[in-house]
């Protein structure tokens, strides 16, 4: 009786908590129920974003940059949504020659946002290609089925390479390909070779023996019957003054230059057609071809130009040479006539010093390619002709006019087959002529020597970086730079020239060489260490400029207007307005650092409407700030951020970080060697709000580390800042301009269609901070982001020009004429200017001695 009490008894007493119980289980399955909900929309959100451009190109897992450093990366998170924490980006590859790219998180992904009818923001991708594994390639621009096809295509090669081709004239080209080879009519079957040994074991044959530079000859002057050298120029971009540097230096009246101009380089090939007409012995080809990084196109260059050069009956020269404009000797012309006069006999090619099998399967040759759309298609698997010896190496040469002949006019088997097995080779020119050569009567002729030095530096220069143009990895050798140039005091075999120079990145490893062969300029000599690069030319034509560009150049200049007008108050002499667009825009550097932009342009004086041509001197501000008592974060040297990052020079191309809202930027880091670390990398938009954040681990050997966020677009125009945090201190930060476009289509900007390149991204992009100290967002910094979007017309103008002025200033401005403004010198003798002189890079009239330097 008592226990049946008590057990009416406990209901009661725990009636309460009974209750609170249930209703604790009914919220945790309404939020079951949410959070089930939340992922599906998240799941079907992500599925849609999957469809659009990574802005790394590649999976985070897959990192091998220029660095051992991982980012363990917090990735862009938005309000109300989870985004998981991706995985660290791992350890460092090599330029493996098939499979997939190593990642590169500096590769651009270039798109378009428009805005559609309805006025929503739609992303137009363009994809750029992945190397050895195609599937990721650039995607057809047309309709994949607009060919005929002669046979069933089989192959995911082929099959992969119709789909992405952008033409329907190179798919077309590649099905017909295709199909041949299919049929077994495409390659030769067999090809004949009459060498009577094979390799390259007699060590004199490998350049050894030759009795050094000169071999026993003492005077290269007293030679008996100089040999002449015609040679061979293929060069491309816009770095004439370089390529004049060059030609100085090898330059002599009794040897012939022919040059060839790559078709997209219209300045360049003006300004070569200028040479050419100052000297007899220089000729500019009078076709052009589109070349590219391991195209066919390339060998078809070098065969023709080689056929040129035997038709000119008035031309009597024994070898042919090719050089680029990133070449330059390293003795004088007169050693190495010396040196080809007494072994006028050979032919100086450099082999791969492989196996031969491993250097078919690294070089591709066992694949067929073909190159329409400025792309290297790969289109699948072929058989190496039996009985042939494939060889290669450098496509660097200089061969005997015996064997150039041989290459161009014989009708030997051999020959026409080589050809067209080559014709759809990746990277034919440097294997071609190799094979021909080692497999011909001429085989006894080789010499195991391209009578180069190229600055190799394997793990920085293998890093797949033509993926956009090839289907397969590929190298490309390092810039030499004054440390680089003991390498070749060190050598042992025949030398006479290096590759490769480029003046952005460092001109005085050519000050030096040029200075060991011909002396050094005189005293006072102007501009030895200065150096200009054209960027764009009135001929170029507005339209060959970005928007972006176009606006930070008319900025600059206005800015340097406002400066000229301040500076002289009342005098209305000094006043001026721009007209039209500008008229030239040259890089300047000065001892190897980058020192701005000069913008040239007409101008009209506004007292008396005389029209007047200036050039204004933007100069870049340093924004970086480091905290002291840094500890291990001492390591830190440099903060950066811009766009175009070169992993082999660990440079950004894009000179002095112009960018605009639809670029994707990169922060790199350069650190000293000292303790592992690990810092947290925060992004700030113009409202001061955190936008994006990543962990990046630094080993104690890395030098640098670069990452590109996934950030929402358009940017918002302003100035952007980039935090290095230890855990919740700052350490660095940088800030960077993104440019307000002022231009749509190199047209003023119209609000009615385009502002939203003003807003910033459509959705919300903030961050919750999560882990990090709250910034503070200043109500007035996002009023101003607000309404900057609504100016147009000359508002629009006031407020680029304010957001750009932050950043840039103006240096010094001159006239190119004399000029009613007492304080505006002469560009001639301003030594910033283009104009100025240079006398490193002016070609003079021949001396006495043949030479031009």
């Amino acid at each position: 009786m008592v226990a049946s009490a008590r057990a009416r008894k406990l209901p009661r007493r725990y009636k309460l908590a009974i209750a609170a119980a249930l209703t604790i289980l009914l919220i945790q399955g309404l939020v079951v129920w949410s959070l089930r909900s939340l992922e599906d929309g998240q799941l079907e959100r992500k599925h849609r974003r999957s469809k659009l451009p990574d802005s790394n190109g590649q999976d985070p897992k897959k990192d091998t940059g220029p660095t051992t450093a991982s980012a363990l990366r917090r990735g862009t998170r938005r309000r109300s949504q989870f985004s998981p924490r991706p995985r660290s980006p791992q350890g460092q590859g090599g330029g493996a020659s098939e499979g997939g790219a190593p990642y590169d998180p500096s590769i651009r992904r270039n798109y378009t946002k428009k805005k559609d009818r309805e006025g929503a923001s739609r992303v137009l991708p363009v994809l750029l290609g992945e190397v050895g594994s195609v599937e990721e390639a650039p995607a057809a621009h047309g309709p994949a089925g607009d060919y005929i096809s002669k046979c069933e295509i089989k192959g995911k090669d082929a099959l992969s390479a119709l789909r992405r081709a952008r033409s329907r004239q190179c798919r077309q080209e590649i099905a017909n390909i295709v199909c041949l080879h299919q049929a077994g009519q495409l390659m030769p079957q067999s090809l004949p070779q009459s060498c009577q040994h094979h390799g390259l074991s007699d060590a004199a044959l490998r350049g050894e023996g030759l009795g050094g530079a000169l071999g026993d000859v003492s005077d290269p002057s007293k030679v008996d019957n100089p040999v002449h050298v015609a040679f061979m120029l293929v060069v491309h971009g816009r770095a004439i003054r370089q390529l004049k540097r060059l030609i100085k230096a090898i330059y002599h009246q009794d040897h012939y230059y022919y040059i060839h101009v790559d078709k997209r380089s219209n300045y360049l090939h003006h300004e070569v057609e200028e040479i050419a007409r100052q000297y007899n012995n220089v000729r500019v080809t009078p076709w052009r071809m589109v070349t590219i990084w391991g195209g066919a196109s390339l060998l078809k260059t070098y065969l023709r130009s080689m056929q040129d050069l035997l038709s000119m009956l008035d031309w009597k020269w024994e070898f042919f040479i090719n050089l680029s404009a990133t070449d330059f000797p390293t003795r004088t012309n007169e050693e190495l006539v010396a040196f080809l006069s007494q072994h006028r006999d050979k032919n100086f090619l450099k082999s791969h010093g492989r196996e031969n099998a491993r250097f078919i399967k690294k070089q591709g040759l066992d694949r067929l390619f073909h190159e329409c759309d400025s792309h290297m298609w790969r289109l699948g698997e072929r058989t190496i002709p039996p009985g042939l010896e494939v060889s290669g190496g450098s496509d660097w040469f200089a061969l005997t006019r015996r064997f150039v002949e041989y290459v161009v006019r014989s009708q030997d088997p051999l020959v026409s087959g080589l050809k067209q097995f080559y014709s759809y080779a990746l990277l034919p020119a440097e294997s071609f002529f190799h094979t021909v050569l080692g497999n011909s009567h001429l085989c006894d002729t080789l010499v195991d020597n391209n009578l180069r030095v190229t600055n190799w530096n394997r793990k920085l220069g293998c890093k797949c970086q033509y993926k956009h143009i090839v289907d397969w990895c590929g190298c490309s050798p390092n810039d030499f730079k004054p440390g680089d140039l003991v390498r070749i005091q060190q050598l042992t075999r025949p030398t006479f020239f290096a590759r490769k120079f480029e003046s952005t990145v460092n001109q005085e490893a050519i000050n030096i060489l040029d200075a060991q062969l011909y002396g050094h300029y005189p005293p006072g000599t102007p501009a030895l260490k200065a150096y200009w690069e054209s960027l764009f030319e009135q001929a170029d034509g507005v339209s060959s400029l970005s928007d972006v560009a176009l606006t930070a150049y008319a900025s600059f200049f206005r800015l340097g207007l406002q400066s000229l007008e301040a500076a002289h108050g009342s005098n209305n002499a000094c006043r001026y307005e721009p007209i039209g667009y500008p008229a030239s825009v040259h890089l300047y550097f000065y001892d190897d650092r980058f020192q701005g932009y000069l913008v040239r342009q007409e101008v009209q004086a506004t007292e008396t409407g005389a029209r007047e041509t200036l050039e204004v001197w933007a100069v870049p501000q340093s924004t970086l700030q480091v905290e002291t008592n840094l500890r291990e974060f001492s390591r830190l040297k440099n903060l950066e951020v811009g766009t175009e990052w070169d992993p082999k020079e660990r440079i950004f191309r894009n000179f002095g970080g112009i960018l605009g809202p639809l670029d994707e930027p990169i922060a790199m880091q350069k650190w000293a060697r000292g303790p592992n670390l690990t810092a947290t990398v925060v992004w700030l938009d113009p409202s001061h709000t955190m936008v994006a954040s990543y962990d990046i681990s630094v080993d104690f050997e890395v030098e640098f580390t670069h990452y590109k966020p996934l950030l929402q677009h358009p940017l918002q125009p302003g100035g952007w800042t980039v935090r290095v945090l230890r855990q919740r201190d700052r350490v660095a930060e940088v800030r960077f301009l993104v440019v307000p476009l002022a231009f749509i289509r190199k047209q003023p900007l119209h609000k009615d269609e385009d502002s939203w390149l003003l807003a910033g991204p459509s959705s919300s992009p903030y961050l919750e901070g999560q882990g990090l100290q709250q910034l503070p967002q200043g109500e007035s910094a996002l009023e101003e982001a607000q309404r900057r979007p609504r100016v147009m017309g000359r508002p629009m103008e006031d407020w680029v020009d304010s957001v750009v002025g932050v950043f840039w200033v103006t240096g010094d401005i001159c006239a190119t004429d004399p000029s009613l403004c007492p304080s505006l010198g002469p560009c001639s003798k301003s030594t910033w200017s283009s104009l100025s002189h240079d006398p490193k890079s002016e070609l003079g009239p021949v001396k006495s001695n043949g030479r031009i330097r």
